[in-house]
């Protein structure tokens, strides 16, 4: 199996390039308000112009009105949405691209009230874009019981290894990173990048 990697919070098209050159299959867009990353519809149809046809697209909303979701989708070439707030199972299934869901931490009741969507497992208490690790073992069960996750929250190319490691002969769908594989003001470093996918690589290899 191959750990897919998704980066996000990507701020300019030559960042994408350089996800996508290490290895990224995700390339994530940030929509959320108050977020650091969050992007223009220009700046976001750069970046997916650049990586068209090399990666999946996805825009990431929390608790967003329908209309902003309108106004992204409409304007903007993408394969997933990502929804990391409180959205409802309703909500989520409203959409016509497939879901990426954030809960927090390893939440088997959350994970079972979206059926359809692949879970982003972030930090239990901190939620996401912070940077922070969490006890990555509790991701183990849910695996276990078939579902499909991204592991998400404090990864970076010296603990993604430890990370996956700690899962024992169990592999997620795939890996989230955004401040783990940054340089200065949000963009991307490239040596971190290939670093980060190079860490993935070497615990497949050793399975």
């Amino acid at each position: 199996m191959t750990v897919r990697i998704k980066v996000c919070g990507v701020l300019h098209p030559d960042d994408a390039a350089a996800a996508v050159d290490a290895g990224a299959d995700l390339v994530g867009l940030n929509f959320v308000p108050d977020s650091p990353r969050r992007l223009s519809l220009a700046a976001a149809e750069a970046v997916c112009q650049r990586i068209n046809g090399q990666a999946e697209r996805v825009a990431v909303f929390r608790d967003a009105p329908w209309t902003e979701i309108e106004r992204v989708t409409r304007r903007i070439e993408l394969e997933r949405i990502q929804f990391h707030g409180s959205e409802s199972e309703e909500e989520v299934e409203m959409v016509d691209l497939p879901v990426i869901k954030a809960v927090r931490g390893a939440d088997r009741e959350a994970a079972a009230t979206y059926p359809g969507a692949l879970l982003l497992l972030d930090h239990p208490t901190q939620g996401g874009g912070r940077g922070e690790r969490w006890n990555w073992t509790e991701a183990a069960e849910l695996i276990a019981e078939g579902y499909d996750i991204l592991l998400a929250g404090g990864l970076t190319p010296e603990n993604v290894g430890e990370a996956l490691e700690a899962l024992g002969d169990l592999l997620p769908w795939g890996v989230d990173v955004a401040t783990g594989v940054e340089g200065e003001e949000y963009r991307k470093d490239p040596a971190k990048l290939v670093a980060f996918a190079e860490a993935i690589r070497k615990v497949e290899q050793g399975r």
